[in-house]
Parts: structure tokens; sequence; C-alpha cells
């Protein structure tokens, strides 16, 4: 059985200033977004935040960046979030950008146990600076290492009791890599269900990644609208 919290600040209580946390989604979808509010709140600060990307402007991570929450940030993708480049270009945040892959397989690596590995992508470019560069087969590779961080917090759309988590279409993009990185896992989940109720060959991510859960709605806001005009 797992540790069940009753609110999202009170599953977000441990998290101290100086914390590194890994939060999943893409974009905004897949998001923890109540973990990420429960967060905001806390006015916790001198976080190293891993994630895809630091949300928009008024939602996800990018709440916590306008509050000035987050030190480093280490992601794939900047684009929707203009708070992000004022921050970067006037040297209030530390930015390490790597290849969305090698980000996947990072993340993935910390959760296995693999210190690091050799990658082919940012080879020549800016993100080979201070790396080693090994040839294998006639081809170059970078060294690059996996991720870990205090917390993990992910978004699921079923938990149970043990803590086996089951992903939403496409919410299912970074979730499972970073629950495995993470020294502890909190899951925000849509539906909470007793031990049983959760087809095992649908599951995920399985309970022994998971440390908490914390059930609750979200907005799932939609990053950029897109409508069809009418011919």
């Amino acid at each position: 059985m797992k540790t069940i919290y009753s609110t999202f600040q009170e599953a977000v209580k441990d998290i101290k200033d100086h914390s590194t946390i890994m939060v999943g989604g893409f974009g905004l979808v897949g998001i923890p977004e109540n973990l990420i509010l429960a967060l905001v709140e806390s006015e916790v600060k001198h976080l190293t935040v891993i994630s895809n990307n630091c949300g928009v402007d008024d939602w996800g991570l990018g709440l916590l960046l306008k509050n000035k929450q987050i030190d480093k940030m280490i992601g794939s993708y900047v684009g929707e979030n203009k708070e992000f480049e004022r921050q970067v270009l006037a040297g209030e945040l530390e930015v390490e950008l790597t290849p969305q892959g090698t980000l996947a397989e990072r993340i993935r690596a910390g959760g296995a146990g693999i210190p690091a590995f050799y990658s082919p992508a940012g080879v020549g470019t800016p993100i080979a600076e201070g790396k080693e560069v090994r040839t294998f087969n006639g081809k170059d590779y970078l060294l690059q290492t996996g991720l870990k961080a205090d917390f993990s917090l992910v978004r699921a759309e079923y938990g149970d009791h043990a803590g086996n988590l089951i992903y939403n279409k496409t919410a299912r993009n970074f979730n499972p890599e970073i629950a495995t990185a993470g020294e502890v896992t909190i899951a925000e989940v849509e539906n909470l269900v007793d031990i049983g109720e959760m087809d095992p060959d649908r599951i995920h991510t399985p309970g022994i990644y998971v440390q908490g859960l914390v059930e609750g709605n979200q907005e799932k806001r939609i990053e950029r609208l897109t409508i069809k005009k009418q011919a």
C-alpha cells in the first residue's frame, strides 16, 4: 500500500529549497498540473527542474518560472514561453538544452541505474562542448550522463492503492520514464481505484516505482488552439 495524500499541498510538502525535480508531460499534455500549482503555493525556491519544456507563460511549469522558483532548467524545448526567454537573456536562469531523444534516454538511463551512455545526437554542435567524444565503427558519439531527481512528479489517468499507473494516450510521453528516475515519485491521478480493478496488461508504470498518489481533477488546457475555418 502506498501513501495516499488527501491534498496536493500535502503531497509536495517534503520538496524543499534546492531540490531537483522531474516533471512529466509534453507541452501541456499529461502534466501534473495540480502538483505544480501546489509547488507554486509552497513558494519553495532554487529548484532544478528536469522536464521536456517549461510550460507556457500562464500555466504548467511556467507558473514556477514566473514566480522565480526555478534556478536551473534541463529540457529540450523552450519555444512557447516568453518569460523563459527573458530570464535566460537576463542571466536569471541557467539552462541545459538537450536533444529530445537524448533527454528521454538520459531519464530512462537514470531510472535504470545506468550512469552514462554514448549518443550521436549533437556531435559537432554546441551541445558537444565539454563532453567526451568517442568513435565507434567510424562514427563519433557524445558521452551523455543519466539523470535522476530527488522527486518525480507524474500524471496518470488511473492509479491504484499499490501505485500502479495507467496513462491516457499521449500523456504517455515522458511520464513513464520520469516515474522511474525519482528517489521519491508522486503521482497525480484522475481516478484512484482499488487494487485489482486495473487490467494488469494495461499497466504502464508498476507500483514499485511510486511512493505516493493524490487524486484530483485537471483543467487539461490546450497549449495552442487551432480552429478549422468553415468553407
